[in-house]
């Protein structure tokens, strides 16, 4: 009975088929949430109401899901769920692969590459992070080596070594199966791995436009007032530059924050060598199983190790001029860990 009855429904709705319909339809929630018997012999309006609503959205949701995988271009594909409303996907978001450049903000490409034919085994005058005064970031499997706070220098578009050289991590991009989910605690959209990741491994790196520090300043306020964090500052020397991915960005616009975070970030430089413009990188502070979420923390600190550390403080969110006469909204942080600092700013 309630085949029939779902698939005329669905019928009617223009659904592509009626085991399309079923599958998003999940009969025993709706029961539950209706308070009716799981036995019942057929199903009262509220029900198949409900039912309805989630199979549109889950449709919507799998449509996002296929428009995001044919977009990226990473290894690491990306699924959608949410058991627990029936939200959609965000409005005016859109997925990209590398940073945009909004107005104001110039970007001088690199010119010069590194001419090592091996750059771990022979790597010549230090590959592209001797060039830089600094040591090799990476080891042989790719995982980060240096202390936060120590810029990684990776291989650029006009080195000699070809695309498998060790030194090239952050610009293969994800590599990890992800998966987009509707938190239950009120924190909204979150991220989960759906594969273990080791610890030091890169996992994601920051995406959205980047603009200048004033005009960041005018978009804080009205994302203060949505209660919304999207904005982070580039100030590994100099504060004159913000990533803003509230409307453009990847898989990274969704990771929540969390005052004991599995994640870490590292400034990366690969085809722009410019100090203000740093890469955000994502690595793995410990090793994180499969299922788990993916966090990092909005106002990390890190230790000054030494002189590039104290460079390292990020500023999520909290972008603008300093000293700037317009007072921000304090916000609460629900990440639920025992060492919780009760407001996320």
């Amino acid at each position: 009975m309630w085949l029939s009855l779902l698939c005329t429904l669905g019928e009617s709705l223009e659904f592509t088929g009626c085991e399309n319909v079923v599958k998003a339809l999940d009969i025993k929630a709706a029961l539950l949430q209706a308070n009716e018997p799981l036995d019942s012999d057929s199903l009262s309006a509220p029900v198949v109401s409900f039912l309805l609503q989630k199979a549109k959205q889950r449709i919507k949701l799998q449509k996002w899901e296929n428009l995001m995988n044919q977009t990226c271009r990473h290894k690491g594909r990306i699924f959608v769920c949410n058991e627990v409303d029936l939200d959609g996907p965000p409005k005016n978001f859109t997925y990209i692969n590398e940073n945009r450049l909004g107005k104001g903000v110039d970007v001088n490409p690199v010119i010069v590459g590194c001419e090592c034919d091996n750059c771990i085994s022979q790597p010549l005058d230090g590959c592209c992070p001797g060039l830089m005064k600094h040591r090799r970031a990476y080891n042989d499997s790719g995982q980060v080596k240096v202390m936060p706070g120590v810029p990684i220098y990776e291989c650029n578009s006009k080195c000699r070594c070809g695309p498998d050289c060790a030194n090239r991590v952050v610009q293969k991009g994800i590599q990890y199966d992800l998966c987009i989910f509707k938190t239950a605690n009120g924190r909204g959209w979150g991220v989960r791995t759906l594969q273990r990741i080791y610890k030091n491994s890169f996992v994601m790196e920051y995406l959205g436009e980047i603009i200048t520090t004033e005009e960041a300043e005018r978009r804080g306020v009205v994302y203060d007032k949505q209660g919304v964090t999207y904005l982070f500052d580039l100030d590994y020397v100099d504060d004159v530059y913000t990533i803003d991915a509230a409307h453009y960005g990847n898989i990274s616009h969704f990771v929540n924050h969390s005052c004991d975070p599995n994640l870490q970030v590292y400034n990366v430089f690969i085809d722009n060598l410019d100090e203000r413009l740093p890469r955000i990188a994502f690595f793995a502070k410990r090793g994180i199983k499969a299922g788990e979420e993916l966090t990092f923390d909005y106002k990390m600190t890190v230790d000054p190790v030494d002189a590039e550390s104290s460079k390292m403080d990020s500023e999520f969110s909290r972008a603008g001029i300093e000293g700037s006469p317009i007072k921000r909204i304090h916000m609460e942080c629900k990440c639920g860990v025992k060492n919780c600092r009760k407001y996320l700013f």
